[in-house]
């Protein structure tokens, strides 16, 4: 099927997928950062605490996401999405309207929950049980929708907050989040339950069966990739979360390294097209095993690099991580342990990415605050990628066998 029939033949669950993705921004940590200034300004918070602030809410969310991600087996996209977008709506306004530090962590966990957890994890598996011989190119265009809120959400923000107050900001991504809710069911107007669709359009995974999530959780596999899944979220999440400290470190302004995420988005969606065909083509479990090494390359630029090229080097090869993330990841449960419970499955990996999203601000805060440099800390990370890329070909060559 050639790339234009594709769309159009699909255009109302692509263009759903992909506004369920751009929505999850509101609770990405590359938005809610942008905000980290007023935020601990404005509660009197050092980089530790409200780090740690954001590891418990982001903790507490990925605790509730093992059991709500399984939803998806059960409802349709278009009733647990709407269910899910008021809630953001409502996390959104929480947000803009909370005085009190002691309530942060709530704040965080909502948002976390909302807009990380179930909006971004309703799009991936719906894209990856809806469409099988083009999984790629559905969870591609999907991921147009992260692309998007990271190209033009954080520049766009950081313009605004100069003339605008951040809460009435909050209160303005609220009523964006209602205000899609309409279109997302106008969308979905036709659609198959879950339950139904997996009887007829179905993929096996190893050993041509569908594996349910207690086998998973016993099968090697799952825990040789535990190290992958948390590094990109933890890693990148760190990065984004720690961006306005990471300027003043570096001596330039936030606005001036805030103008760089637009190429770093660009970059990512190429790598992320790129894969989504790849993949089609060759399987995830040829590609994956490799796909965070530029993650390697890049933090070592942030740790190294002295100007602002040195830093757009390093997040044009952490774009090419995080646009192959956006499609291998997500299609590789499915290709490896089938579609029947791919939600369940899904929902526990995802548990392990918003843990690692947890980790990260919190680690990095408290190091910080203990007298270890964010240039320090990110030669660690780098060789973390190696150490989860070598975990990743292991495992995946072993369980390859199987398919």
């Amino acid at each position: 099927m050639g790339v234009f029939r594709f769309l159009a033949e699909n255009a109302r669950w692509l263009a759903a997928g992909a506004l369920l993705t751009f929505l999850s921004s509101f609770g990405q940590t590359f938005f809610i950062s942008i905000f980290a200034g007023e935020i601990r300004a404005e509660f009197g918070l050092s980089h530790g605490q409200w780090g740690g602030i954001y590891t418990i809410g982001t903790s507490a969310s990925a605790a509730l996401m093992i059991w709500a991600g399984a939803l998806t087996d059960q409802f349709r996209t278009r009733a647990i999405g709407a269910v899910v977008l008021m809630c953001l709506a409502a996390s959104c306004l929480f947000m803009a309207l909370n005085t009190w530090a002691a309530l942060l962590p709530f704040v965080i966990f909502a948002l976390r929950f909302c807009g990380q957890g179930m909006a971004s994890h309703i799009a991936v598996v719906s894209m990856s049980r809806w469409f099988v011989a083009t999984r790629g190119k559905a969870l591609s265009v999907a991921g147009l929708g992260f692309a998007l809120g990271e190209a033009a959400l954080p520049f766009s923000f950081v313009l605004l907050m100069l003339v605008m107050d951040w809460r009435l900001l909050w209160m303005a991504v609220a009523c964006a989040s209602l205000l899609a809710i309409p279109l997302l069911l106008l969308l979905l107007t036709r659609e198959r339950t879950p339950q139904s669709h997996a009887e007829t359009d179905h993929s096996v995974g190893m050993e041509q069966r569908h594996w349910r999530r207690p086998e998973v959780l016993r099968h090697f596999l799952f825990w040789f990739m535990v190290p992958a899944l948390l590094g990109p979220p933890a890693f990148n999440t760190a990065f984004f979360f720690q961006q306005v400290h990471f300027a003043e470190v570096k001596g330039w302004t936030h606005l001036e390294l805030a103008a760089l995420f637009p190429v770093y988005t660009a970059a990512a969606v190429g790598a992320m097209v790129v894969a989504g065909g790849l993949l089609d083509r060759v399987g995830t479990g040829r590609l994956i095993p490799w796909s965070q090494l530029p993650m390697f390359v890049g933090f070592l630029c942030f740790a190294l690099g002295g100007s602002l090229g040195w830093t757009l080097v390093g997040l044009l090869f952490v774009a090419m991580t995080t646009g192959a993330t956006q499609t291998l990841p997500n299609a590789f449960w499915a290709e490896f342990y089938g579609t029947r419970s791919l939600g369940a499955i899904k929902a526990m990996a995802a548990a392990v990415m918003v843990l690692g999203s947890a980790i990260g601000p919190g680690i990095t805060g408290y190091l910080i605050d203990f007298g270890v440099g964010i240039e320090t800390q990110y030669i660690g990370v780098a060789v973390y990628f190696l150490f989860a890329s070598a975990m990743m070909w292991i495992g995946v060559s072993r369980a390859r066998q199987m398919l």
